[in-house]
C-alpha cells in the first residue's frame, strides 16, 4: 500500500514518483514521468506535466496546470488558479515542443492566486508574487512583486510578512522577530526569529 494518498478521481500515469505523505486530491492529472516530493498537497483540477520536478512540502491549490519545464523547490505555494506558461510565442499550428523554457521556483517562494508567471524566469528564495500579477522578468530573493506587469514593492520575511525598512536599511520581522538588511540592493538575513 502506498504511503500517499491520490483520490479515485484522479489520473496517475507510469513514471510518476510520489513522496511519502502527499495528498493528490480531485481530477487531478499527474503526466510520468515526473516526481513530487513528500509532505505535498495538490488540490482539486491540479495537473503535472512530464517531466516536472516538484520539491518537498510543496502547497499547490485548486486548478493549476504545471507545465513542462518547470522546477519547484521545497516549500513553494501555488494559489489557486495561478498559471504557468512554457513557450515564448505560441501559436497552434506552430509545433514549439523544442522551445519549451525552463521556469524555476526557489525554496520558500509564494505565487499568489490568479498570477501568471511566463516561461524562463526564476522566481527566488523566499519572494512573494501578488496575486494576479504578470511576472515577466527573474524575481530576486525575498522580493514582493505585484502588478501587471510585476514590479518591486518591497521585500519578504522568510515568514511571509511585509519588511518595513528605516532610514538605516534595517529591518525586524513583526511577525517572526526575523533581522535583515540592504546591502548593495539585495537582502541579507542577520538574525533568524522563530518560525
Amino acid at each position: 500500500m502506498p504511503d500517499y494518498f491520490v483520490h479515485p478521481t484522479s489520473v496517475v500515469d507510469e513514471g510518476v514518483k510520489i513522496g511519502a505523505n502527499t495528498k493528490i486530491w480531485h481530477f487531478c492529472h499527474i503526466s510520468g514521468p515526473s516526481s513530487i516530493g513528500p509532505d505535498c498537497s495538490l488540490g482539486q483540477n491540479v495537473f503535472v506535466a512530464k517531466g516536472v520536478q516538484i520539491g518537498r512540502n510543496v502547497k499547490i491549490q485548486n486548478n493549476v496546470s504545471i507545465y513542462e519545464g518547470v522546477v519547484l523547490e521545497d516549500d513553494v505555494f501555488c494559489g489557486p488558479s495561478m498559471v504557468f506558461t512554457n513557450v515564448m510565442h505560441p501559436r497552434s499550428h506552430v509545433s514549439r515542443k523544442n522551445e519549451y523554457l525552463t521556469t524555476r521556483v526557489k525554496k520558500g517562494a509564494t505565487i499568489g492566486a490568479n498570477a501568471t508567471i511566463v516561461c524562463g524566469v526564476t522566481i527566488g528564495q523566499y519572494a512573494f508574487v501578488g496575486a494576479g500579477a504578470v511576472v515577466t522578468h527573474d524575481v530576486p530573493d525575498n522580493a514582493l512583486v505585484y502588478g501587471n506587469p510585476a514590479h518591486h514593492h518591497g521585500w519578504a520575511c522568510a515568514c511571509g510578512e511585509k519588511l518595513d525598512f528605516g532610514q538605516e536599511f534595517k529591518a525586524v520581522c513583526a511577525r517572526c522577530g526575523s533581522e535583515y538588511e540592504l546591502v548593495g540592493g539585495e537582502l541579507q538575513r542577520t538574525k533568524e526569529g522563530k518560525a
